[in-house]
Formats: C-alpha cells, structure tokens, sequence
C-alpha cells in the first residue's frame, strides 16, 4: 500500500482523490495541516493512511507548487 498515494476511482468517494487503499480524502489532511493539527494527530484519526503516504504526497505537492511557480514566472517574464 505505501507504494502508491493517490487513488481516484469514480466508485470511491465520486472520485474524489483519496490515500491508496483508503477512503480519506487527500483534502483531509490539508484541513488538518490548515487547522494547525500536527501530521500525528491526522494518523492517529486516520489510521489506514500511513506516514509515508503522507510524506510522499507532501513532497509531491512542493514540486507540483515549485513546478507551477517556475511555469508562472516563465509566463510573466
């Protein structure tokens, strides 16, 4: 299960984007992270997700954040 992160299946949730091998929406822990919850608190609550999910989606959403800044600056240059 740690392999994979994310998982969007029109049968799960209307295809919300959701933890592989889940039903918790990756928009849950940015509503944690958001509130100021602490990544243990989320797996505490979340027990399927596991921390390396967690860490490999962070890390996927800083180089989608980096990649699109660097498109955007390109674009205003």
């Amino acid at each position: 299960m740690d392999g994979q992160v994310i998982n969007i299946d029109k049968n799960i949730l209307g295809g919300t984007p959701v933890f592989y091998g889940t039903r918790v929406p990756i928009k849950n822990l940015f509503d944690y992270l958001e509130t100021g919850e602490s990544i243990e608190i989320f797996l505490r609550d979340f027990e399927g997700v596991s921390r390396n999910q967690v860490i490999r989606l962070l890390e996927m959403s800083q180089k989608l954040i980096e990649t699109s800044t660097n498109i955007l600056n390109e674009n205003f240059a």
